[in-house]
């Protein structure tokens, strides 16, 4: 695998819909489908050079040198799964395996036996978009093959789509071949349930584990209110947004964002919420009942952002709670909303390598607080690489800054003016380094003093004589 070129690559995609509700009906079944299924899929690859490289559950991840040949394999493995009498491996009412395929291409890097880069984020969130039986392709896919499909083969344009992931939407299209099913419901994607979860301009770096933790936590039955909580520039916001948007299809009635930054006084929370869901105030009736009555009856997620600054609101989200029994709420906020029920989830900093530790070149990039001062380093100096010589002052930075995602981008968006070790000698002045944010992000994102700020704006009077005393 560490052979393979590092370049342009398509990967190949599968999962199993609805395999938990299968582990849970028909568990022996299941033990004996798995092992068929994975190896249809492994003929199908290898048939046509690619190569599975990680499984993960019922996932398996492939890459292929060359769109066509996933094409061709993700058609003869969809036709060999769909062809297989599933009966023979599990009787008694067992409805067989409904595989769904997404193949996307882009660059890659090749490490330790698996694969890093956008490109494979961006196909794992393609592949869910789908149902069983199902063949995705992005619109990249659809560039490299169109000159080069089988007779029998077609494409349907499933138009432009934001998928879950919350970057840019994506032109895709389903693969058409005989002995295939044709007729799918519409696509997982954001348009597929009410929300106004905002498109992101960059895709999420890591926090795979954190996601997965924070989405079966409120997909338990017992959690109705979950609150992310950690210091500013811990991410917390963007993370909220993912676990949101990886839940849209568990709420009929939507998924929708509350933007708590601008308001300080705890009386505007409802009205803010009010209005995002479109409830209008009735003459004569208090808002927080209106919006109880709206509510009652739904099966929806709010998502509440930046509520350290109105904790006294607290109170509102026990009232919604307990008028919406199919409702939950995931709140982000700098402490606790101290609520019966409330579960907390703690935020980490960003994977870092050992404090004075210098991984190989290679291995650096695994660290997620690594990889996201990569990310933002090339988006102002296109050939910004980690060398030999610059590795052991990048892996320093992002330990300095304590995996904090962001003081590590504002810290990468310095890379145009300076080196990695300047840069690194620069940050015992952070402060007055570690400025000039995005102007579209919230005063407080845009500098690390800012974030700071913030935090110290929201103390209480005696608190903030306290810190100013400490300083001394």
């Amino acid at each position: 695998m560490d052979s393979w070129p590092a370049g342009t690559l398509t990967f190949l995609f599968t999962d199993i819909e609805g395999s938990t509700r299968l582990w849970e009906q028909h568990p022996a079944a299941m033990r004996l489908a798995l092992p068929r299924q994975e190896t249809l899929v492994r003929a199908g690859v290898e048939a046509q050079g690619g190569r599975v490289f990680k499984m993960v559950g019922d996932s398996v991840y492939t890459a292929f040198p060359t769109a066509a040949a996933a094409l061709r394999a993700a058609v003869a493995i969809q036709q060999a799964l769909v062809a297989e009498d599933w009966a023979v491996w599990g009787p008694g009412g067992f409805p067989g395996l409904r595989v769904r395929l997404a193949l996307h291409a882009g660059a890659a890097e090749a490490r330790g036996g698996d694969y890093f880069g956008p490109p494979l984020n961006r196909v794992a969130r393609l592949l869910v978009a789908g149902h069983g039986g199902q063949i995705l392709l992005s619109g990249v896919v659809q560039e490299l093959v169109v000159d080069q499909l089988p007779n029998d083969v077609q494409l349907r344009d499933l138009g432009v789509q934001a998928l879950k992931d919350l970057a840019r939407p994506e032109h895709i299209y389903q693969v058409v071949a005989p002995g295939l099913p044709g007729e799918f419901p519409p696509l997982v994607t954001l348009a597929s349930r009410p929300n106004n979860l905002p498109i992101q301009p960059t895709a999420l770096v890591g926090r795979e584990r954190e996601v997965a933790a924070a989405v079966a936590l409120l997909r338990g039955p017992e959690v109705r209110l979950l609150t992310l909580t950690g210091p500013g520039g811990t991410g917390k916001t963007r993370l909220g947004l993912q676990v949101a948007a990886d839940l849209l299809g568990e709420f009929a009635d939507g998924v929708f964002f509350v933007p708590l930054a601008p308001i300080r006084d705890p009386a505007l929370v409802g009205p803010t919420i009010a209005a995002i869901l479109g409830v209008r105030e009735a003459a004569g009736r208090p808002p927080a009942a209106a919006l109880q009555e709206y509510l009652r009856d739904r099966q929806l997620l709010l998502l509440l952002d930046n509520f350290e600054q109105v904790p006294a609101a607290a109170a509102l989200v026990a009232d919604l709670l307990a008028a919406a029994p199919r409702g939950k709420v995931l709140v982000t906020s700098r402490a606790l909303l101290h609520l019966y029920g409330e579960q907390e989830y703690a935020v980490p900093p960003l994977a870092l390598p050992a404090a004075g530790a210098t991984p190989a070149v290679d291995a650096l990039a695994q660290y997620e607080a690594v990889a996201l001062f990569i990310q933002r380093a090339r988006a102002v100096k296109l050939d910004f690489r980690v060398t030999n010589e610059n590795a052991p002052a990048v892996a320093e930075i992002c330990v300095r800054l304590d995996g904090l995602p962001l003081a590590i981008e504002l810290a990468a968006a310095r890379s145009k003016l300076y080196p990695p070790p300047a840069l690194l000698s620069r940050l015992s002045s952070r402060l007055g380094l570690l400025t000039g944010g995005p102007r579209d992000l919230p005063a407080r994102q845009q500098t690390l003093r800012g974030a700071i700020d913030w935090s110290y704006d929201l103390l209480a009077p005696a608190a903030q004589q306290l810190f100013a005393r400490l300083a001394v």
